[in-house]
């Protein structure tokens, strides 16, 4: 059975809906999930999990979540080569650059995405609650 560890940072619960989305995503696809907020994660659980779904939201001028976030990320980021991940954000202004720049970052640091990226412009509706069920059942390797 895979193990999926879902990472999320959320300040209005937009991408805290997704994350949930994609835990019932992969746990239907028969996963063990594990959700984390980003305090609560750090890079040296990785090992611990098939597959990671990272979740964060556009901050400032389309960045990643400073304080918490992005650190947790940078830890993470030189041990992502050849794992499974996915990723998923929700966004209030910009076109997505944000999202794009860190699956670049991503590919860059040798991670395999399993799925395209998962962006929601504010509360996720039902297409991206939908997306992030896939996004999950991805992770979980169907």
């Amino acid at each position: 059975m895979n193990t999926v560890a879902i990472v999320y940072w959320s300040g209005t619960g937009n991408t805290q809906a997704m994350a949930e989305e994609a835990a019932i995503g992969a746990q239907t696809a028969g996963a063990t999930v594990t959700v984390f907020t980003a305090a609560d994660f750090s890079a040296a659980r990785l090992d611990e999990f098939d597959a990671i779904g990272f979740g964060c939201p556009s901050m400032g001028a389309e960045v990643l979540e400073e304080s918490e976030f992005e650190p947790l990320f940078a830890g993470c980021e030189p041990r992502l080569a050849g794992k499974k991940i996915a990723l998923f954000g929700s966004y209030g202004w910009g076109d997505g650059e944000w999202m794009r720049n860190w699956s670049e970052r991503c590919k860059a640091a040798g991670a395999a995405l399993v799925t395209e990226s998962v962006i929601a412009n504010d509360a996720p509706d039902g297409d991206a609650r939908a997306a992030c069920k896939a996004l999950g059942k991805a992770l979980a390797g169907a």
